[in-house]
């Protein structure tokens, strides 16, 4: 049953408008990756406007995240931060090397983001 649609298409013109979509198809991914990247670019600038960097120097003391560590499964009610340790070495990109009150070096580095500085 012909209908509007069905009579009113041109083979060739419709090949030649799916051609230019196509042609057209990466302008588009162009333009949206450029947008999703100017996107990206400000909610980074707008974290980075609020965060505060921390650092710890030799001889800081700070307390280890029992999560982090899993020395104690205690509940709920368990300590979240165990120590004091003191900072023995600053390595690279916020690790660092640890030594216990007793003078014992801990196995392992730690990261920035599992530490937190104690005020003794």
């Amino acid at each position: 049953m012909p209908m509007y649609h069905t009579a009113i298409v041109d083979a060739i013109h419709n090949d030649e408008e799916l051609r230019l979509n196509l042609d057209l198809l990466e302008e588009r991914r162009e333009r949206v990756a450029i947008r999703e990247a100017k996107a990206k670019l400000k909610m980074t600038k707008y974290y980075n406007a609020r965060v505060r960097g921390v650092t710890f120097r030799l001889g800081d003391f700070v307390y280890r995240s029992n999560k982090a560590s899993h020395a104690m499964d205690g509940g709920k009610l368990a300590p979240k931060w165990e120590g004091p340790y003191e900072v023995m070495e600053a390595l690279e990109d916020g690790a660092y090397k640890l030594r216990s009150m007793d003078g014992a070096v801990l196995p392992r580095t730690w990261n920035i983001a599992n530490l937190k500085k104690c005020y003794l």
